[in-house]
C-alpha cells in the first residue's frame, strides 16, 4: 500500500483539471438527450443555487480582481440555462399533455405558487422580469464593464510609469513592482472579458423570450393535433409549463445580471458591499435624523398608513440617537500620546553601502557557542585549518569566513553564503553527535533520523552517551561543529572558482613574484591581461584541477600566449602541461586507467558538429545532444558498478565541448583529452559511449 498512487484524474488536483470539460460536455449533452423530470428538477435546483452563491460570493468580494473568474463563470452559468431550456422544452412538448407536472416538480411549482395557476398574471410577471433583466440590470452593467474597460486601458500606462517610479525610487522591490504590474494587466483584461460576457446575458433575456412563445405555440399545436387535447385544456397545460419553465429560468438569469451589476459598479476600498452601505449610508445621524422626521410627519397625514410611517420613523430616529451616543463616547475618549517626533533622516552617502562579504556563516542562536570564542568556538579553530587546507590542496588562499548569528534561523540551523547568496544550510545539534551509515551499518540508532549535509548520506542524531555504541554498529560519529566545518569545506571546494575573484589572484601573483619576478613581469600584463589568466585559473578550478603548480602555468601561458589570446584554447593548453597532476587526481597509484571512449559514429558527428558551430558548440542539434546525454549517463552507471571512476577519454577538440555539455548533469564525469595522458600509463577501455544506440 505504500507505493499505491492514485491516478492523476482521481486525484484533488486532477479532478479540479478535468471539472471545466466535464461541465461543457454535460451541456452539450443535455442540449442532445433527452433527460427524465428528476433529472430536470436536479439541475434546475443547482441553477438556483449556483445564481445565488455567484451573488454572495460578488457582494463579499473586495475587488473585482478578487472574482476574476466571474466573466467565465457568467458564460458558463448563461449557457447552463439554455441547455436546461432545450431539455425542458423537449420534455414540455413531448410530455406536456400528461398534465402540469411532465417537466418536473420545479417548473410545476414555478407556475402554481409563483403565479398562482393564473396564466395572465404568469405572462406579465415573466415579461416584466425579463424587461428588468435585459434593459435596465443587463444593459447598465455591461455599459459599466465597457466604459471601465475602456479608462482601465487608458490609465494603463500612467499606472506602469507609477509603478516604475516607485521602483527607480526604492519604495518598492522588483517582486512588488511585478505583482502591480500584473495586477495593472489583469484589471484591464477583467473590464473587457466582462463587456463581452455581458452580451451572453442579453442574448439569454432575448432567447428566454423566444424560447416561452415557442413552448406555448408549439404545445398547442402539438396537444391538439398529435394527442387530440381540446383546446382549453392544451392551453392550461403548455401555457403552465412554458411560464414555469421561463420563470425559472429567467430568476436565476436576472440574479447572476445582478451580481454582474455589483462586482463591476463597486469603486475600489478595502470593505466589501456590506460595510460600504453600514458605513457610509448610516453614519451620519443628522441625515437619520431629519429623514426620521419626514417619515413621521407623513405619517400623521390623514388616509396614509400611520402605523408603518410612525414606525418607521421611531426605528429611523431610535437609530440617529445611537449613533450619536456613540460618536460622543469617541469624542470624549482620551486622545493618544503625540508620537515623538522622529528626527529627521539623514542624507544617504556612500558609508551606507555594506560591502557583500565573499563567504559568509549564519547560525541560530544555540550554536553560538560553536563560534565564540569565550566559549571555547572549536569551530573557529577548524574553519581556520579548513582554509589553511584548502590553500595547500587547492593552491590559494581562500576568502576570510565572516561569522554572523541569525535569530530567524532556526536555533540549531546554520546557512553558507557565498556573496550574499545561499549555496548550504543545515541543522547541527549542539552536545550531540551525527552517526552517519556509510552504507556497512548494522542496525538503527535512537534519535531523530536526518542525513548528511554535506554529502546527503543517511544519518542520526544521537546523544553522547550512543557514541561508542554507534561506532561499534559501523557509523561514522563526528560532533556538531565538524558536520558545519565538513560541509563548510565541501561547499568551498566545490565553488573554488568563484572565491578566485581578482583580488585574490593579485595577492597570489605578489606571493609568486617573490620567487620568479621576472617570468610574472613578463606575462602579466606584457602577454596577457589579468582578466584572462583569472578565466583560464578559474576554468581549472571548475573541472576540479587545482592550480598548486603555478610555475607550469606560467610557463606555459607565456610560451603560448603571443599568438593566442583566447581563454578556453589557453585553458586545454595548461590542461595538457598539468596533464600528469590531473591524471594523478584522478587515478592515485595506478598504472593502469580504466575509461569510457566515444563510439566512431557519435564522435564523428561530434566532430562535423563541432566544425559548424565553432569551439563552444552552441549548435549542435537537439537530437544527437539528447542522445550524447543519455548514452553518457548510461556508460556513468555502468563505469561505476564495475568501481571505476568515471572518466571519458576524447580526442583534443572535443574535450572542452564535452566537458560544458556533460558538467551539470552528471558532476562526477571527468572528461581527459587523449594529449593529457601520460606515456607511462596504460588505457583500458572499459564502456562504450554511444555503442548501445
Amino acid at each position: 500500500m505504500n507505493g499505491f498512487r492514485l491516478p492523476l484524474w482521481m486525484s484533488g488536483e486532477g479532478s479540479r483539471a478535468i471539472a471545466a470539460p466535464l461541465i461543457i460536455i454535460m451541456m452539450l449533452a443535455m442540449m442532445v438527450l433527452p433527460l427524465p423530470a428528476f433529472v430536470l428538477d436536479i439541475f434546475f435546483s443547482f441553477n438556483i443555487a449556483l445564481a445565488v452563491i455567484v451573488l454572495l460570493t460578488s457582494l463579499y468580494t473586495v475587488k473585482p480582481l478578487d472574482f476574476m473568474v466571474f466573466p467565465t463563470v457568467l458564460l458558463v452559468s448563461t449557457m447552463l440555462r439554455l441547455s436546461l431550456n432545450v431539455a425542458s422544452t423537449r420534455v414540455v412538448l413531448t410530455e406536456g399533455h400528461t398534465g402540469p407536472d411532465a417537466a418536473g416538480k420545479v417548473i410545476e411549482a414555478f407556475g402554481h405558487f409563483l403565479i398562482g395557476g393564473n396564466y395572465t398574471v404568469g405572462i406579465v410577471v415573466f415579461v416584466i422580469l425579463t424587461i428588468i433583466n435585459f434593459t435596465v440590470v443587463t444593459k447598465g452593467a455591461g455599459r459599466i464593464a465597457e466604459v471601465g474597460a475602456r479608462f482601465a486601458l487608458d490609465a494603463m500606462p500612467g499606472k506602469q510609469m507609477a509603478i516604475d517610479a516607485d521602483l527607480n525610487a526604492g519604495l518598492i522591490g522588483e517582486q512588488e513592482a511585478r505583482r502591480r504590474r500584473t495586477e495593472v494587466a489583469q484589471e484591464a483584461e477583467f473590464y473587457g472579458a466582462m463587456d463581452g460576457a455581458s452580451k451572453y446575458v442579453r442574448g439569454d433575456a432575448v432567447a428566454g423570450i423566444i424560447v416561452t412563445v415557442i413552448n406555448i405555440v408549439g404545445g398547442l399545436i402539438v396537444g391538439m393535433i398529435q394527442h387530440d387535447l381540446e383546446f382549453a385544456t392544451a392551453i392550461k397545460n403548455y401555457t403552465l409549463l412554458a411560464i414555469g419553465d421561463g420563470l425559472v429560468a429567467q430568476i436565476p438569469s436576472l440574479i447572476i445580471s445582478t451580481a454582474a451589476g455589483v462586482v463591476v459598479s463597486r469603486v475600489a476600498s478595502d470593505q466589501d458591499i456590506g460595510g460600504q452601505l453600514i458605513g457610509q449610508l448610516f453614519a451620519k445621524p443628522q441625515v437619520l435624523y431629519i429623514t426620521a422626521g419626514i417619515i413621521g410627519g407623513m405619517g400623521i397625514i390623514p388616509g396614509m398608513p400611520h402605523v408603518a410611517f410612525l414606525l418607521l420613523a421611531a426605528v429611523l430616529g431610535g437609530g440617529a440617537y445611537l449613533i450619536s451616543q456613540r460618536a460622543e463616547k469617541a469624542a470624549a475618549a482620551p486622545e493618544p500620546v503625540a508620537a515623538i517626533a522622529v528626527p529627521e533622516v539623514e542624507e544617504a552617502t556612500w558609508q551606507d553601502i555594506v560591502p557583500v562579504d565573499t563567504l559568509g556563516l549564519e547560525v541560530g542562536y544555540r550554536l553560538i557557542p560553536l563560534v565564540d570564542n569565550g566559549q571555547g568556538g572549536e569551530l573557529l579553530k577548524r574553519i581556520k585549518g579548513i582554509r589553511k587546507k584548502f590553500a595547500q590542496e587547492v593552491g590559494f588562499l581562500s576568502p576570510p569566513v565572516h561569522i554572523r548569528d541569525n535569530l530567524e534561523l532556526k536555533p540549531s540551523g546554520y546557512r553558507i553564503m557565498l556573496k550574499g547568496v545561499e549555496i548550504g544550510s543545515g541543522e547541527a545539534h549542539a552536545g550531540q553527535y551525527l552517526a552517519i551509515n556509510p552504507g556497512m551499518a548494522s542496525g538503527m540508532l535512537p534519535g531523530p533520523v536526518t542525513s548528511d549535509p554535506a554529502f546527503g548520506l543517511p544519518a542520526t542524531w544521537i546523544e553522547a552517551g550512543m557514541r561508542e555504541q554507534a561506532q561499534t554498529m559501523g557509523y561514522t560519529v563526528v560532533d556538531a561543529g565538524t558536520v558545519v566545518a565538513t560541509h563548510l569545506n565541501h561547499l568551498i571546494t566545490t565553488h573554488a572558482a568563484e572565491l578566485l575573484g581578482r583580488q585574490e589572484l593579485q595577492q597570489l601573483l605578489d606571493h609568486l613574484a617573490k620567487e620568479s619576478p621576472k617570468l610574472l613581469e613578463d606575462l602579466v600584463p606584457k602577454l596577457i591581461p589579468l582578466a584572462t589568466l583569472q578565466k583560464v585559473l578559474q576554468n581549472l578550478l571548475i573541472e576540479g584541477v587545482h592550480i598548486r603548480d603555478m610555475r607550469s602555468i606560467i610557463e606555459t601561458l607565456a610560451e603560448h600566449a603571443t599568438h593566442i589570446q583566447e581563454a578556453n584554447e589557453l585553458t586545454a593548453l595548461v590542461r595538457i602541461a598539468l596533464g600528469r597532476a590531473i591524471v594523478q587526481q584522478i587515478f592515485p597509484a595506478a598504472a593502469e586507467l580504466s575509461v569510457m571512449t566515444l563510439d566512431s559514429r557519435l564522435e564523428r558527428l561530434l566532430m562535423q558538429a563541432l566544425q559548424t558551430s565553432g569551439p563552444e558548440g552552441a549548435g549542435i542539434e537537439p537530437g544527437l545532444a539528447d542522445t550524447l546525454a543519455a548514452q553518457a549517463e548510461l556508460a556513468t552507471r555502468q563505469q561505476e558498478r564495475m568501481g571505476h571512476t568515471p572518466v571519458l577519454l576524447v580526442p583534443g577538440p572535443l574535450r572542452g565541448l564535452l566537458s560544458r555539455f556533460l558538467r551539470r548533469a552528471l558532476p562526477q564525469l571527468k572528461v581527459l583529452s587523449h594529449a593529457e595522458l601520460p606515456d607511462s600509463k596504460t588505457i583500458k577501455v572499459t564502456s562504450l559511449v554511444g555503442g548501445q544506440a
